[in-house]
């Protein structure tokens, strides 16, 4: 059994470029896909936030119509409410990466708010990038990445092909007029590669050690890449 690190956001909020706070946190489908399949594989899950606050899920991403039907919106529900690694984070900035195996982030629009400026997360992913470990992330939660710079203010990423949630799907989800900043420009501008498949599809792109994903569809199928990593 490893021990699989999950960063997750500490955010109940985003803010938008008028200063309005919309309601988010971490998307449910990120965190249930990938936390079933690496517990039945026999994984121990630890998770950790900044400040190690208990996540809060986007209540949003509960709703029947983005969960295939109330039926599998309940089963998701349920596994959150019975994910005991949930209620006892630790503190981002406790964490030693030599503990882990692997490490994963879920997205939603909290990690927008949080860990794109985290300075504990941003030196967490510059660890687990260079350490050859399995590192996953999907969704908005490479808004973390952004986070990840080195002295000079290059991005340890810049040159890598990523999967994250685009332009596209933000337009298409009703936030792209009111975000203060879009996720595919801000790791453009950051250097970047960002790989924009169809809207809504699963997409994961694999580069090294590193597994992301396009959007929420896209975290189940980064499970499977991040665990055939782990052998």
């Amino acid at each position: 059994m490893s021990k699989i690190l999950f960063v997750m956001t500490g955010a109940d909020h985003w803010t938008l470029a008028d200063g309005s706070q919309h309601p988010t946190g971490f998307w449910a489908e990120e965190a249930v896909a990938p936390y079933e399949a690496f517990k039945a594989a026999g994984h121990e899950i630890v998770v950790a936030t900044p400040g190690g606050v208990v996540p809060t899920v986007d209540k949003g991403s509960l709703a029947a119509e983005v969960n295939g039907g109330q039926e599998n919106a309940d089963r998701i529900a349920g596994v959150l409410a019975s994910a005991a690694e949930l209620q006892r984070p630790l503190s981002l900035e406790d964490v030693r990466l030599d503990d882990y195996a692997a490490v994963f982030y879920p997205g939603g629009h909290g990690p927008m708010e949080d860990l794109a400026v985290d300075a504990d997360s941003g030196r967490l992913l510059t660890a687990a990038l260079e350490s050859g470990k399995p590192l996953g992330v999907v969704c908005h939660a490479p808004a973390a990445l952004l986070a990840a710079t080195g002295a000079d203010g290059s991005n340890a990423f810049a040159g890598r092909r990523v999967a994250a949630f685009t332009n596209a799907e933000e337009t298409q989800a009703g936030f792209a007029d009111k975000a203060k900043w879009l996720l595919q420009d801000r790791l453009t501008e950051a250097g970047v590669l960002v790989d924009v498949a169809e809207p809504w599809a699963p997409h994961v792109i694999v580069d090294g050690n590193l597994v992301t994903g396009q959007n929420p569809a896209s975290s189940a199928p980064l499970a499977v890449e991040l665990l055939k990593k782990l052998g």
